[in-house]
């Protein structure tokens, strides 16, 4: 990774992790480093004065899910930078409806729309690296991860946690998908593959493999 950085913001009422990813070589007319921006939970401002102070200009947001604490700041993110939003095609529903992805209940309604719906299996080409999508279905209906293999790394989103996973008591979600996601999709990586989740600290598959609440199914 002497090139490639991952940058983290932990953001909003339930600390959220979000992510500013880029390149370290400089490139462009502009003079700044290409990046994507991994859910953007809240404080828009933030996020933009980070990317100022790395001199980053995103190229892309991409959504692990459609709860309220992963989007709040996309839209504000969006419109500034003119760049899209990459979501799963499962997920147009919840991130649509203010009720189902919990934003009604925190005081600030929203809605969004994605500019492109990720398919599973599907790879993007984002900053010069090879970007795998994972649907893990789980704790929503429409969970993606994002899988570099030349770098190593996985963002997981609320799929995977340190010794966890996600929660399974909210709309669209599934207690049999997320370990059937988390033991069939995720576990099958390289060992020393590194974890970059939702929120809470870093891991890796290896040790999730021993150590997760899950590890009793694994198979």
């Amino acid at each position: 990774m002497k090139d490639f950085s991952v940058k983290c913001c932990v953001l909003g009422m339930v600390s959220t992790n979000c992510y500013i990813v880029y390149k370290e070589e400089k490139e462009g007319a502009d003079g700044l480093k290409q990046g994507v921006i991994i859910d953007p939970g809240d404080n828009a401002p933030y996020i933009l004065n980070r990317c100022r102070e790395l001199e980053v200009r995103p190229k892309a947001i991409l959504l692990t899910h459609g709860h309220f604490d992963h989007i709040l700041a996309a839209e504000d993110i969006r419109r500034t930078f003119h760049i899209p939003v990459m979501a799963s095609e499962e997920e147009v529903t919840l991130l649509e409806e203010p009720d189902l992805n919990l934003s009604a209940s925190f005081g600030d309604a929203v809605s969004l729309t994605a500019d492109r719906w990720l398919k599973d299996g599907e790879t993007l080409d984002l900053i010069g690296r090879r970007w795998r999508v994972i649907h893990t279905p789980g704790h929503t209906a429409g969970c993606l991860c994002f899988y570099i293999q030349e770098e190593g790394i996985l963002f997981s989103g609320d799929t995977l946690f340190r010794e966890s996973v996600g929660r399974t008591d909210l709309p669209t979600a599934s207690p049999s998908e997320i370990i059937d996601s988390v033991v069939g999709k995720l576990w099958v990586l390289p060992e020393d593959t590194k974890v970059y989740p939702g929120h809470d600290e870093q891991t890796d598959i290896g040790h999730e493999k021993k150590y997760n609440v899950i590890s009793r199914y694994r198979h």
